[in-house]
C-alpha cells in the first residue's frame, strides 16, 4: 500500500486547529514527515495487505492467544495460591488488562498503518530509543513463546504415553506453524478463525460442565459446590506460615496469574496494519475484549476452584501436558470417562493456535522494526501478496529450541520460558503506558479529536497499569531470594528480561545522545499515513430482512 501521489500536507491542509505546526518549528530531535514517510513508505519494497476479515479480527481478539498458559499453567497457580487467591488475581489482572488494551486502541486506530505495532508507535509517538528497544524485545520474547507453546503440546500429546519420540510432534507442529505464516495473511486469519473458534467452544463447554458439578450433575451426583474452598482451604500459604505464608501466596499468585495474558492486547495491534476497515474494527474488538477477560479468564478460574481441591498432587506432579491442567483433574475426579482425552485434544489445538499467533507477532514485529529504519532493510521485503518472508524466517529460527525439551525435564524447560517472556509482558505494558501518555499528549497539543476509539480510563488507567506492572516486574522472581530456593539459574531466567531491555534501549539511547529523551508534543508527527488509512476504509455491510440472513454478517 503506497502512498505514491500524496502530497505533504501543509498548515491548510490540515484541518486540526492548533495542528498546525510549520516545518522550520520541528526540532532537530522530531522525526521529519518527510522522513517519516521514505521510512515507513518505501516504494522499493512490496507491503503487507489487508486480508484479515472483520470476523478474523474479532475472533483473533476473543480467542487468538488462549492457549497452554490458562489451560495448563492455571493449575500450578491454583496450587500454590489456592482457590480465592487466583480468582481475585486474574480479576485484577483483568483490570490491568483492560486499561492496557483500552490505552493502545485509542493509539492504533488513529492511524493503522502496515507494520502496525506497538513498536512503530514508540518510534513514533515517543522516540526512537522506545521504537529500537521495544522492537527487539517484542522480536526475541515472542520467537521464544513459539517454542514454549511447542513444547507445552509436545508435553500434552504425552500424556497417552505414546511410542514416538516427542521429537517427531515438535516437528511436525513447527512444519504447520511455520507453513501457515509463511502463506498469505488471510490464511493465517481463516486458521486462526478456527482454532479461536474451537478454543472458544471448548471453555465455554468446560464452564457449563463446572457449573453442572458444581451442582452435582456429575456421574457419582456429588455436589461440589464450594467445598474445595473450605478444605483444603480458600488461601494458600508459601516459604513461610501464617500471614507472612499468605502474603507471599498472594504476591507469587499474582506473578503467575499474569503469564496466560502475555502480548495478548498486543496482537490487536499488530493484526490492525493487515485488517480491513481497521479504524471501525479495532474499536469494535476493543470494546467487546471485556468479555474474553470475564468469561474465558475470570470465568475458567472460577471453574477450576470449586471443581479442583488446590492440594490435588496432580497440579504439580510435572505430569505430562494435561495432566497438570486443573479442568482434566476435575474432570477424572468426578469420574466422567473420555472426556479428559478430549480436552487433551483441545488443549494441543489451542497450543498450536498460541504458537501460529506468537509467530505471526515475532516476523511483524521484526517487519515494523525494519520499516522504522531499527533494522536491516531486507526484513521489510514482502511478497506481492503481502508476507514479510525474511521476517517470517528469521523469527522461525527460534522454533528450534523447542528440541531442547528432547534432552531437558519438561518442566524445567516449561518453567524457563515461563519466568524468562513474563517480564517481557510486564516491561511491553509499561511501555504501552507511556506510549499512550505520549500519544495522548501530542493529540492534546495539536487539538486534534477526530477518534475512533477514546480510551475510557484516560491518563488514570495508563499510570494505574505502569505503577502495577512496574511492582510485579520487580517481584517477578522474588521467591529466588529465600536461602532455600537460591538458584542461579532462576535468578537469572526472572530477572535477565529487564537488563537485556535496559541495555538495548540505553545504548541507542547513547548512540543517538543528541535526539532528546522523548519528542516534543507539537513535533509529533500526526499526519503521515493518514490519508490513505482513511481512504482505505470500507464502510460497514448491512444485511436487511429476517434474522437468518443477518447472521451472514459474522461471514463478512
Amino acid at each position: 500500500m503506497s502512498e505514491k501521489g500524496i502530497e505533504p500536507m501543509g498548515e491548510k491542509d490540515m484541518g486540526y486547529g492548533e495542528a498546525k505546526v510549520s516545518a522550520t518549528r520541528r526540532r532537530s530531535s522530531a522525526i521529519d514527515p518527510e522522513v517519516l514517510r521514505g521510512e515507513l513508505f518505501d516504494e522499493r519494497y512490496e507491503t503487507t495487505q489487508r486480508g484479515l476479515k472483520s470476523r478474523h479480527a474479532q475472533m483473533i481478539a476473543l480467542g487468538g492467544t488462549i492457549g497452554t498458559g490458562l489451560f495448563v499453567g492455571s493449575g500450578q497457580t491454583l496450587s500454590r495460591g489456592g482457590p480465592a487467591f487466583i480468582l481475585g488475581s486474574y480479576i485484577f489482572m483483568s483490570a490491568l488488562i483492560f486499561c492496557v488494551v483500552s490505552c493502545i486502541i485509542e493509539v492504533a486506530s488513529y492511524i493503522p498503518t502496515p507494520g502496525s505495532s506497538m513498536n512503530l508507535f514508540g518510534f513514533r509517538y515517543v522516540s526512537r530509543s522506545m521504537g529500537f528497544a521495544l522492537g527487539w524485545l517484542y522480536f526475541y520474547s515472542l520467537g521464544i513463546l513459539v517454542p514454549y507453546e511447542i513444547t507445552a503440546a509436545g508435553l500434552v500429546i504425552e500424556y497417552w504415553n505414546p511410542p514416538v519420540n516427542i521429537a517427531v510432534w515438535i516437528t511436525l507442529m513447527i512444519v504447520v506453524i511455520v507453513g501457515l505464516n509463511a502463506l498469505p495473511v488471510k490464511f493465517y486469519g481463516e486458521t486462526e478463525f478456527w482454532f479461536a473458534g474451537t478454543k472458544v467452544i471448548m471453555m465455554t463447554g468446560l464452564l457449563i460442565l463446572s457449573f453442572i458439578l458444581f451442582w452435582g450433575g456429575g456421574p457419582n451426583h456429588d455436589r461440589l459446590g464450594f467445598r474445595y474452598w473450605k478444605h483444603p482451604g480458600a488461601a494458600n500459604t508459601y516459604l513461610a506460615g501464617g500471614d507472612t505464608g499468605r502474603f507471599l501466596a498472594l504476591l507469587s499468585t499474582l506473578v503467575l496469574s499474569a503469564f496466560p495474558f502475555t502480548f495478548a492486547p498486543e496482537l490487536l495491534i499488530a493484526t490492525g496494519g493487515e485488517m480491513e476497515s481497521p479504524r471501525r474494527n479495532l474499536p469494535i474488538a476493543a470494546r467487546r475484549y471485556i468479555y474474553r477477560l470475564v468469561f474465558f479468564y475470570i470465568g475458567s478460574v472460577l471453574a477450576i476452584s470449586v471443581t479442583c481441591p488446590s492440594n490435588d498432587p496432580a497440579l504439580t506432579s510435572g505430569g505430562h501436558g494435561a495432566g497438570a491442567s486443573a479442568f482434566v483433574v476435575g474432570i477424572k475426579n468426578a469420574g466422567i470417562p473420555v472426556l479428559d482425552s478430549i480436552i487433551n485434544a483441545g488443549i494441543i489445538i489451542s497450543a498450536w493456535s498460541s504458537g501460529n499467533s506468537f509467530l505471526y507477532l515475532s516476523s511483524r514485529s521484526l517487519y515494523s522494526l525494519a520499516l522504522s529504519g531499527n533494522a536491516p532493510r531486507v526484513f521489510k521485503t514482502c511478497t506481492k501478496s503481502g508476507v514479510p518472508y525474511p521476517a517470517v524466517i528469521a523469527s522461525s529460527l527460534f522454533c528450534a529450541l523447542a528440541y531442547l525439551n528432547v534432552a531437558s525435564s519438561g518442566a524445567v524447560v516449561f518453567n524457563w520460558f515461563v519466568n524468562l517472556t513474563n517480564t517481557s509482558g510486564f516491561i511491553s505494558w509499561i511501555c504501552c503506558g507511556i506510549i499512550y501518555l505520549r500519544f495522548r499528549k501530542a493529540r492534546e497539543a495539536q487539538n486534534i479529536t477526530d477518534l475512533p476509539y477514546k480510551n475510557m480510563f484516560g491518563k488514570f488507567g495508563a499510570w494505574f497499569a505502569i505503577v502495577c506492572f512496574t511492582f510485579l516486574c520487580l517481584i517477578n522472581g522474588f521467591n529466588v531470594f529465600f536461602p532455600e530456593n537460591w538458584n542461579v539459574s532462576s535468578f537469572f531466567t526472572a530477572y535477565v528480561g529487564i537488563p537485556i531491555f535496559l541495555l538495548i534501549y540505553f545504548g541507542h539511547r547513547i548512540t543517538f545522545w543528541s535526539e532528546g529523551w522523548a519528542y516534543n508534543p507539537l513535533d509529533v508527527d500526526m499526519q503521515t499515513g493518514l490519508p490513505q488509512v482513511l481512504a482505505d476504509e470500507k464502510p460497514a455491510r448491512t444485511v436487511e430482512g429476517p434474522f437468518w440472513k443477518k447472521i451472514t454478517l459474522l461471514w463478512q
